[in-house]
């Protein structure tokens, strides 16, 4: 009986951790469309302020504030924020394939096959 208990046991801990990286890289996932989502909406919004004089007033959300500056101020605000962007989602590809290669890894070491039903 006991030896019965051991490996249901063992697939259900196999179950937990794969459903553990499963969920892991979907929260990476989702945090790599809401960055690219922010990154392409800077994009947007710095296409739209190029070509207009650098004293035109414009508006500017901060902390959910809106704060009224001029194009020349907030350009360069914008790119900079642009270019964070870039960065995080870089890391954040990066961790994706990481914990993606990981999970190949942990799959082929304890011989673990996906089932789809």
């Amino acid at each position: 009986m006991a030896t019965a208990a051991a490996p249901a046991k063992r697939q259900q801990d196999l179950q937990v951790q794969y459903s553990t990286y499963k969920n892991t890289l979907q929260q990476i996932a989702q945090k790599i469309g809401d960055v690219e989502q922010e990154a392409e909406e800077h994009k947007l919004v710095l296409e739209t302020l190029q070509p207009l004089p650098e004293d035109r007033k414009c508006f500017r959300m901060i902390n959910g504030v809106l704060a009224e500056r001029t194009v020349k101020d907030v350009i360069p605000a914008l790119q900079t924020n642009a270019e964070g962007l870039k960065k995080v989602l870089d890391d954040l590809v990066k961790q994706y394939k990481t914990k993606q290669d990981e999970l190949e890894k942990w799959k082929k070491k304890n011989n673990v096959q996906v089932v789809q039903s």
